[in-house]
């Protein structure tokens, strides 16, 4: 273990000579004659004790008194016990991705500031979620992911002191603990965190971009105790998330409400799909050409057995977050391809897809399932979708859109104008149909209204052998001028307003739009 000499250890050998032989060979770092007197005086005594080697092995040495005054030492070499220990405790504590503290550490630590407190110290804790993470590991693969939460655990570490902790609490969430710290300090902690994430990563030669939503606690005003200020924190971060993630919130006492409504939302959300507690409602599209009903956009509808009608933008939040938005668009088109083949000829259905549904990639086969098992023709079907489906990850959204093109149906972009890239994604992708935002049609009629912008849009469309349709006509004037610059379609309360099955027939069989207005 030593490399000691048996020409100088041998019987007779004092300990003083021995220890001095290690000196010398370089298995001894010390003073020897210090380290002899102190062990020397220790005679008598059992105990034990670990000592490391120049070469950085590690040695217990026990002691045991014996009769007669001297004493058994026992030598070790526990190394590899001792590193295994060591690794088995920070694989305890610590992440095995990042190297940063885990969830346990993280929770001891907070603990421990809160406990050693001073009177009227602060305690931030901010509660870190990458924003649309899995995104990324199902795009450009796991073996990415792991390498973008590594920069971002480097990133975060970089916007901290060396007192201060970073911990990876487990999947794409981080967490940041920092003392003597304000509320207002915090926020712009939280800024400092969002522009280090939002940074593009190269991460594996795939360029990465990345955002967060994050939550703020501080202590003892947003909690006193451990639970309290973990809970706090966390319900900020959900906030964040809920309010379109990419932003940070600071906690606020209204959000533990929210979260308990939430929750209770989700549950019955739940239920509704189990009991069929759900129904389509469909809004007439009406030619302006011909003023005659040429389509109708299927519009799912919830009717709450104790809050009555729930509004889709409450719900449908809740139903993409959970991912229950699948099955339950599965529900709408394979219910409305049912409905809509019942209609006369040349009625067209529209239905809106979540992003949450092309990020499943079996989008087109449920499409394929939906029309044969109704009969519906491709060409009478047409799928909405918004600018959402595509920023993410706009070249496997495009591959999806070609897809369900090859199956014959139409595709329409919806809330066109509203997003930051819309033109972008004309060019790249040929759109059957855009949908003006009603955001236009508005003030459409007004001087210094929207005109202009529906002429450009209603020329472009044209030019790319597009058609058009203008959402949310509720007067008489604002058809006519949407009629004169040549928007081939609308919808809206105008004509009708969305209604139950039973209720479109009359508007399908011959109304004109002018009649029914």
């Amino acid at each position: 273990m030593y490399g000691l000499s048996e020409d100088v250890v041998k019987p007779g050998s004092t300990f003083r000579e021995v220890i001095s032989h290690r000196a010398e060979t370089g298995s001894f770092r010390g003073d020897v004659e210090q380290y002899c007197d102190r062990v020397l005086r220790s005679i008598g005594s059992s105990g034990s004790s670990v000592v490391e080697t120049s070469d950085g092995r590690l040695i217990r040495v026990s002691n045991q008194p014996v009769a007669g005054g001297g004493w058994l030492a026992t030598h070790e070499d526990v190394t590899e016990r001792v590193r295994a220990e060591e690794r088995i405790a920070h694989l305890a504590y610590y992440d095995a991705l990042t190297d940063l503290p885990n969830r346990v550490l993280f929770r001891e630590h907070v603990e421990q500031k809160l406990r050693h407190a001073a009177p009227g110290e602060k305690l931030a804790v901010l509660y870190i979620d990458v924003d649309e993470f899995k995104a990324v590991n199902d795009s450009l693969g796991h073996h990415v992911g792991d390498e973008l939460l590594k920069t971002v655990a480097a990133r975060l570490q970089a916007c901290v002191g060396p007192g201060d902790l970073v911990a990876r609490l487990g999947g794409d969430e981080f967490a940041i603990v920092k003392c003597n710290m304000v509320e207002e300090e915090a926020t712009r902690l939280a800024e400092d965190i969002q522009r280090a994430i939002r940074t593009p990563s190269l991460c594996l030669g795939q360029q990465v971009c990345a955002d967060a939503s994050i939550g703020l606690a501080v202590g003892p005003d947003h909690g006193s105790s451990l639970e309290e200020l973990l809970k706090n924190a966390d319900l900020a971060m959900y906030s964040a998330k809920a309010d379109g993630r990419r932003t940070y919130k600071v906690f606020a006492p209204e959000m533990d409400v929210r979260m308990k409504a939430r929750h209770r939302l989700e549950l019955d959300l739940r239920k509704a799909m189990t009991d069929g507690g759900f129904e389509i409602h469909y809004q007439p599209l009406v030619d302006l050409t011909t003023d005659r009903v040429n389509g109708c956009e299927a519009l799912l509808r919830w009717r709450h057995p104790e809050r009555g009608s729930i509004s889709p933008a409450e719900f449908i939040p809740v139903a993409e977050e959970t991912g229950l938005i699948n099955e339950l668009g599965e529900w709408v088109l394979r219910k409305a391809c049912s409905d809509a083949a019942q209609w006369p000829d040349g009625i067209m259905l529209a239905v809106n897809v979540s992003p949450v549904q092309f990020r499943s990639k079996t989008l087109a086969l449920k499409v394929a399932k939906a029309l044969a098992d109704s009969g519906l023709s491709a060409d009478r079907l047409e799928l909405e979708i918004t600018e959402a489906v595509l920023i993410r990850d706009d070249e496997e959204a495009l591959a999806v859109l070609h897809q369900l093109k090859e199956l014959g149906v139409r595709i329409a972009l919806d809330d066109f104008g509203t997003g930051y890239s819309s033109l972008s994604y004309l060019r790249r992708f040929p759109f059957d149909k855009i949908k003006i935002d009603r955001s236009f049609v508005t003030d459409v009629a007004e001087a210094d209204g929207s005109s202009a912008i529906v002429r450009a849009v209603v020329s472009m469309a044209s030019a790319r052998s597009m058609t058009t349709t203008a959402d949310g006509v509720e007067t008489e004037i604002q058809r006519e001028v949407l009629r004169e610059l040549g928007c081939g379609q609308m919808q809206g309360y105008l004509f009708s307003p969305a209604v139950p099955t039973d209720r479109l027939k009359d508007l399908l069989f011959g109304t004109t739009a002018s009649a029914a207005a």
